[in-house]
């Protein structure tokens, strides 16, 4: 049987993994089917047709401040109230020479007025108010059009929306929404000691639980998960799952990706001509990670320990589903945390460990036995991301932390 084409020979760094997946998937990706749903059906969604702002916002000046709507020449003065605006209200008066209008936050400014002072830098006494201070032009007001102006761009195709993304669209009045398909991911375990969750498995065996996390990822990353049934360490039943599989728009293979005698992915996928553009990555967990095409589609070996097949879908395989969603820019949220106590570990990978982020952004490494401790993974907030050229880090350095 043929090998699968292989691209890269050397292990590659996390970075280097990282870019190969973004170059590919983009290289050769199509625009995903456009579909119209309802606006509060959107959250998570990536939007297809630009947004753009269909009347200047704010469509007059607003005041930011309770207070008084003034002239500033007038000021420091004393002036007289001439009327009130709430927010909501049609303005229908005007601010003269000496005048101010009572104004709450939010509403519109009345013309002849230039500024907003706070109800708290004044002094009122029946319908005089005294302000001691002066105040520049435009103070506490929000001009006409700041935020946006009628005809230009809100909000582009390739935008995965969430909350202020919704709240942005509901403003300018779509009640409709032009997203793309979420694409279809089939996962598919594989593996001999693989049982489904409701079987009671003998001591030989371990139920699956690495396609129901993957599903859950899927999801999350907007995708459809697609589960197929679990596949024996039998070569021809492998194949035909991953035919299955290779219909949909990616595909992600557990276990079997390994250099035992019966890991029979790179075996299986090599019938269908698949290239392969690496197959070991030097991070811990997942450095049997392999990322290729085959018939057209996207697949990712992952290995079958649950903590490697949860961080290497997030590091590698999530970019590729949003990039395949549509998304423009795939984002992978590693920030820096302060370490709550020493952290020492052997130089030449990244490490993704699983690690607890407390309430005052200190960052702890949270123990475990290794990448098949799934307890582990659920009692963490976050993953520790170390520098695969740090040996050591000192309590209070700072060090990457990625949200779980």
């Amino acid at each position: 049987m043929a090998a699968a084409t292989l691209c890269i020979v050397d292990a590659l760094s996390f970075l280097e993994a990282r870019r190969v997946v973004l170059e590919q998937v983009r290289g050769s990706r199509t625009v995903p089917t456009v579909e119209i749903i309802r606006l509060e059906e959107a959250a998570g969604r990536v939007l297809a047709e630009a947004a753009m702002a269909d009347r200047d916002y704010p469509p007059a000046p607003r005041s930011m401040r309770d207070g008084f709507a003034v002239r500033a020449a007038d000021l420091p003065g004393t002036l007289t109230i001439v009327g009130e605006v709430r927010a909501g209200q049609a303005v229908d008066c005007r601010v003269e020479p000496g005048e101010a209008v009572e104004i709450m936050t939010g509403a519109s400014v009345p013309d002849g007025a230039d500024a907003v002072v706070m109800i708290e830098h004044t002094q009122v006494a029946g319908t005089r108010v005294d302000v001691p201070k002066a105040l520049e032009m435009g103070a506490n007001v929000n001009p006409r059009g700041r935020d946006a102006l009628a005809g230009s761009l809100i909000l582009d195709a390739g935008c995965r929306m969430g909350y202020a993304e919704i709240a942005l669209l509901a403003s300018i009045g779509q009640a409709e929404v032009a997203v793309y398909r979420r694409p279809r991911v089939a996962i598919l375990a594989t593996g001999d000691e693989l049982v489904e969750v409701d079987v009671v498995p003998e001591p030989h065996q371990i139920r699956n639980s690495n396609s129901w996390s993957l599903a859950a990822q899927v999801m999350r990353a907007g995708g459809e998960a697609v589960v197929l049934p679990v596949a024996a360490d039998e070569l021809e039943t492998t194949k035909e799952l991953i035919a299955e599989g290779l219909d949909c728009d990616l595909l992600l293979l557990s276990g079997g990706v390994s250099a035992g005698k019966y890991d029979l992915v790179e075996t299986a996928l090599a019938s269908f001509g698949a290239e392969i553009y690496f197959d070991r990555v030097r991070i811990q967990p997942g450095q049997p990670c392999v990322f290729g095409q085959a018939k057209g589609t996207f697949f990712f070996g992952l290995p079958g320990n649950p903590a490697s097949t949860m961080v290497c879908f997030e590091v590698f395989a999530r970019a590729a589903l949003e990039l395949l969603g549509g998304q423009t820019e795939p984002l992978l949220a590693i920030t820096q945390a302060q370490l709550k106590a020493a952290f020492r570990q052997k130089p030449g990978l990244t490490r993704f460990l699983p690690a607890r982020l407390d309430a005052a952004g200190l960052v702890t490494a949270v123990g475990w036995s290794g990448s098949g401790d799934i307890a582990a993974v659920t009692r963490a907030n976050a993953y520790l991301v170390s520098d695969p050229e740090k040996e050591e880090y000192a309590a209070g350095e700072w060090i990457g932390v990625m949200a779980r």
